[in-house]
């Protein structure tokens, strides 16, 4: 049984590695597109751009074995977090700058490459820091502040940037914004530098393989994925199931901020915080706590369905609030709620498959590529998502990713699962 070196209440460590693995994550795909929009960067640059983003962890498990081999777990994780703290300085610093959108990109990137490889060591680490019964234990309370980082991110950080442009303009206002995020993963940093255990079998393991050995086992495993019993329509499901979540969601924020002139319902920055990113993710959060309960209790096989549905159907809202653009907060965060309840509930269908085509031989590396698979799903349509967008309107957009639903049923429709799973313990794929 894995035990750390020195005894180190998980208390004092899972909800900071947690918090800090969340956050680095939406500041690079929401709080950069909320941004961008303040600045005045067209939809199309905001979602094609921002979409590029999403490359590092699309290639994660390409460079998941690496850490793994190379330094600690615990090394990672402190020079990852040191890194991310510089990647947000120089965000902050270019900001006020005349060409701010091609160097504060080059920083964003820095940033999702770092924040990428510190969700492997953070993983990774979890599981040799804890025993195996109180990984089960904290399992819920890395969730839970997963979460609490997300209401941060989206919420309490854009409402204080939202805040800012009261009184500086809009390049400064985000400025101070990312530079209190730098400050945070600072702290981070040092705090988790002291703070972390000491794992006996965290330790690099280059020197027991040679470079041969290393290529030959990692591109094994790698072909081993692509070998399992219906890869293909997996891997449709994997990319076709979220097609019109991937849309939709780089064009909420533009769609909140846009004027009604343009299409949009003219909220506010601070309105967007507590819209999108408090009300919006308290539904997101509620409707995985429900999916989850309802997969446990009757399993992936039957709830696939109802979670489709949820996933497909709950984006009528967006039409709604498209046609209509009601101008009362309780009605754009009623629908912003539903929507995202929807997804959250939908979406643990998602994550229940992918846990589940990753059963077998190389269990850890198939879900990593599984992973990565769910990351090219939302990249790809969302590169496109905001050109589309500016081609056709926010109404006839939002009518666009309803019909995108179709792909979401079809999938599913030509997958296939185990009747045993979710009633044994072993699964056969």
């Amino acid at each position: 049984m894995n035990q750390p070196k020195k005894k180190t209440n998980p208390w004092a460590w899972i909800p900071t590695l947690y918090f800090a693995e969340g956050l680095p994550y939406v500041a690079v795909m929401t709080i950069s597109v909320i941004m961008y929009k303040r600045l005045d960067i067209s939809n199309t640059d905001i979602a094609l751009y921002t979409g590029w983003l999403y490359l590092p962890w699309v290639i994660k498990p390409f460079w998941s074995p690496f850490v793994d081999l190379l330094k600690t777990k615990r090394w990672w994780i402190v020079a990852m977090q040191l890194l991310i703290g510089g990647g947000l300085a120089a965000i902050a610093l270019t900001l006020p700058m005349p060409d701010f959108f091609r160097w504060s990109l080059a920083a964003f990137w820095l940033v999702a490459f770092s924040s990428a490889t510190h969700d492997i060591a953070a993983d990774g680490f979890y599981m040799l820091g804890l025993s195996v019964s109180d990984q089960a234990f904290y399992v819920g309370i890395r969730s839970t502040f997963y979460r609490v980082a997300t209401i941060a991110g989206q919420g309490l950080l854009v409402i204080l940037a939202g805040l800012l442009e009261r009184h500086l303009t809009v390049a400064w206002a985000w400025s101070i914004t990312f530079y209190v995020l730098a400050g945070l993963f600072i702290a981070f940093f040092l705090y988790h530098s002291f703070v972390l255990p000491k794992p006996t079998t965290d330790k690099s393991t280059v020197e027991q393989l040679s470079a041969a050995n290393i290529l030959k086992e990692f591109f094994a495993t790698f072909a081993s994925f692509f070998k399992k019993k219906h890869a293909f329509v997996a891997i449709l499901f994997m990319l076709l199931y979220r097609l019109p979540e991937a849309q939709l969601v780089k064009l909420i924020n533009p769609f909140l901020l846009d004027p009604l002139d343009k299409g949009g319902l003219g909220l506010s920055t601070e309105e967007v915080g507590l819209v999108y990113g408090t009300v919006g993710i308290i539904g997101l959060t509620l409707g995985g706590i429900i999916g989850g309960i309802c997969a446990a209790k009757g399993g992936l096989r039957r709830w696939l369905w109802p979670m489709a549905w949820s996933i497909s159907l709950t984006c009528l809202t967006f039409v709604y609030l498209g046609y209509f653009q009601p101008q009362d907060l309780f009605s754009i965060c009623t629908c912003v709620f539903i929507e995202q309840f929807g997804y959250g509930f939908g979406f643990t269908a998602y994550m229940l498959y992918l846990i589940y085509f990753s059963e077998g031989e190389h269990k850890t590396a198939h879900y990593a590529i599984c992973t990565g698979f769910m990351a090219l799903g939302m990249m790809l349509p969302g590169m496109a998502a905001g050109w589309l967008q500016e081609q056709i309107g926010y109404e006839a957009f939002f009518v666009w990713v309803m019909i995108c639903c179709a792909a979401t049923i079809a999938v599913c429709a030509f997958v296939k699962i185990d009747p045993a799973y979710g009633k044994k313990e072993e699964i056969t794929s």
